[in-house]
């Protein structure tokens, strides 16, 4: 798998009375991840907007495993689990500083003509963009295991 780990140092605001990172805040934290994924792979979200095109999530999947608490610090490992030209799936591991995995999760992305709502293909609009993730697709794969 081709993946990059994105620390997230916990913040105080992000948790509930009981001191644990309220539920919500870790889909954000998935796109903070996811992001960084992308940023690393060579490319950006802004850019993409720039074109009039955008991204959003169509499904997500989160597993609650085991609480976060403030002020502790983890690791978002994230990577791309399917992907084709009109649809990417990222998939993620939270990962605590004890090295245990304490959440999981998935998010499904299309991309949409802004404004439109119509479905694009990423290899039309984007060829680096589809060509850079076939190249990731194709090296996980083949079982090759490495860091963006």
């Amino acid at each position: 798998m081709i993946y990059s780990e994105t620390p997230i140092d916990v913040r105080y605001a992000e948790t509930d009375k009981m001191g644990v990172v309220y539920h919500a805040n870790y889909a954000i934290w998935l796109e903070v991840a996811r992001t960084d994924y992308i940023y690393k792979a060579g490319f950006s979200y802004a850019d993409m907007e720039k074109a009039g095109i955008i991204s959003p999530v169509v499904d997500l999947n989160i597993k609650y495993m085991q609480s976060i608490t403030y002020p502790e610090k983890v690791i978002v490992k994230t990577w791309i689990s399917k992907y084709s030209p009109i649809r990417s799936i990222y998939s993620y591991e939270i990962i605590n500083e004890n090295g245990d995995i304490v959440s999981t999760g998935s998010t499904t992305h299309v991309c949409l003509k802004k404004g439109s709502n119509r479905p694009i293909r990423l290899d039309k609009s984007f060829p680096e963009w589809h060509e850079a993730y076939l190249k990731i697709k194709e090296e996980s794969d083949k079982g090759i295991d490495r860091k963006l």
